[in-house]
C-alpha cells in the first residue's frame, strides 16, 4: 500500500483523525504529520484562556500513526492489500512519558519504529516532536489487527 491507501484506510475520520499525511513509510517505521486546527473542539474546555492539547489527543494521534497506520501497512504487506482491507488496527496499551505540550495551531511529526509485528500484534516505539525537533512525549505502544 501507498502513504495514500493507507491514509485512506485509516478508520479514524474527522473531527477524530490526527493524520494530516503520512511522510514516510516503511517496513520498520513510519513518520506522520498533523497540525492540531485552533478550532478543535477539546480546546473550549482545555482550558479556557490557555488552551493546550490534552495528553489523551496526543496518545491518540501517536496511535494513529505507529500502531493503526503502520499495522495496516504490514498487514497489507503480510496478506495482500485485497485481503488487508478487511482488518482494522485497534490500539491496545500504552506507556508513555510527556516532556512538553502542544498548543492550537501547532504542526508535530510523529515518528513510529517497529519493535516487532507478529500474529498482527505491533509493538512500536512512538516519539511525537514539534517541527522545530522539541520532544513533546515519547514511549511504547501497541494494537492488534482485527477483521472489521
Amino acid at each position: 500500500m501507498t502513504p495514500e491507501q493507507v491514509l485512506a484506510a485509516i478508520p479514524q475520520q474527522e473531527p477524530f483523525r490526527f493524520i494530516d499525511e503520512i511522510l514516510e513509510l516503511g517496513i520498520d517505521h513510519i513518520v506522520a504529520a498533523y497540525t492540531f486546527r485552533p478550532e478543535a473542539y477539546f480546546y473550549r474546555g482545555h482550558f479556557p484562556g490557555r488552551p493546550i492539547t490534552p495528553g489523551v489527543i496526543l496518545i491518540e494521534a501517536m496511535a494513529q500513526a505507529g500502531v493503526v497506520a503502520l499495522g495496516l501497512y504490514l498487514i497489507s504487506l503480510e496478506l495482500g492489500r485485497d485481503e488487508a482491507s478487511k482488518y482494522t488496527t485497534l490500539f491496545t496499551d500504552a506507556q508513555v512519558e510527556f516532556n512538553g505540550i502542544v498548543e492550537p495551531g501547532t504542526r508535530v511529526i510523529t515518528t513510529g519504529r517497529k519493535v516487532f509485528f507478529r500474529r498482527r500484534k505491533l509493538r512500536a516505539e512512538v516519539e511525537m516532536c514539534r517541527e522545530d525537533g522539541s520532544v513533546v512525549c515519547s514511549g511504547t505502544l501497541s494494537g492488534m489487527g482485527v477483521p472489521r
